[in-house]
């Protein structure tokens, strides 16, 4: 699928299903999350921080599938530590959202996940 299509419906929406690979069964996992889209830098906060399973087994396996109401694209995600730019997508997420929907949602704001759209894997 041609990123150009998944961007068009990125901004169509205010959420996306991602799946990622259960670092103990394996197997696909699937759930919906926000997101912030910035060009071609997709920002994912999930919504317990660290503690948060998805982000788990990211780090485990960092392939990543989207989707945004139609066909699933692979990409490679790449967690976010660093204090600073964890900050900087929270605002953006604020920003989006509305700062008390995330505070509602969101408990642990200590990492981040960026995905670069730029960069679909072979699918």
């Amino acid at each position: 699928m041609p990123t150009t299509d998944l961007k068009q419906r990125l901004a169509r929406y205010r959420q996306i299903k991602i799946s990622v690979i259960g670092r103990k069964s394996g197997h696909a996992i699937s759930m919906p999350v926000w997101f912030v889209l910035e060009g071609d830098k997709l920002y994912l906060l999930p919504v317990q921080g660290s503690d948060t399973q998805w982000y788990k087994n990211l780090l485990n396996n960092p392939s990543i599938r989207i989707s945004a109401r139609g066909p699933e694209a692979e990409f490679k995600a790449t967690p976010v530590t660093d204090r600073k730019t964890v900050a900087s997508i929270v605002e953006k997420f604020r920003d989006k959202y509305g700062a008390g929907d995330v505070k509602k949602y969101y408990s642990k704001f200590d990492v981040a996940v960026v995905v670069d759209l730029s960069n679909q894997r072979p699918g």
